[in-house]
């Protein structure tokens, strides 16, 4: 499988280009899936705990939902951290994949 470059995004991280997307996934769970942009290698698939997508169902009630925005710069530590975790972007591979939370990469394996 690779990421469409129509609906997602582009970012560097160490000179190297990356491709990446966020999908909504189970209740509570947002998912980051990203590929090199040049090479189509490994995939890495991170689920990040947030109520984003429950916010207009939830709505006038959301003060209890977690509502995570993820950010460009936090995309890029993950991809740092799964690099330093063993994910190699630029060879073929299984998927990656990874839970994210309270700040931290933790492996799905």
């Amino acid at each position: 499988m690779t990421i469409s470059k129509k609906g997602s995004r582009k970012i560097i991280v160490g000179q190297e280009p990356f491709r990446w997307v966020i999908t909504p996934s189970a209740r509570g769970i947002i998912t980051l899936t990203v590929q090199h942009d040049e090479v189509k290698g490994q995939l890495l698939r991170v689920d990040i705990e947030s109520d984003i997508n429950e916010f207009w169902v939830e709505f006038p009630n959301v003060e209890s939902l977690n509502n995570k925005i993820v950010m460009p710069a936090e995309i890029a530590l993950i991809i740092s951290e799964a690099i330093i975790q063993g994910w190699k972007p630029r060879e073929k591979g299984a998927l990656l994949s990874f839970k994210h939370s309270e700040n931290k990469l933790l492996s799905l394996k």
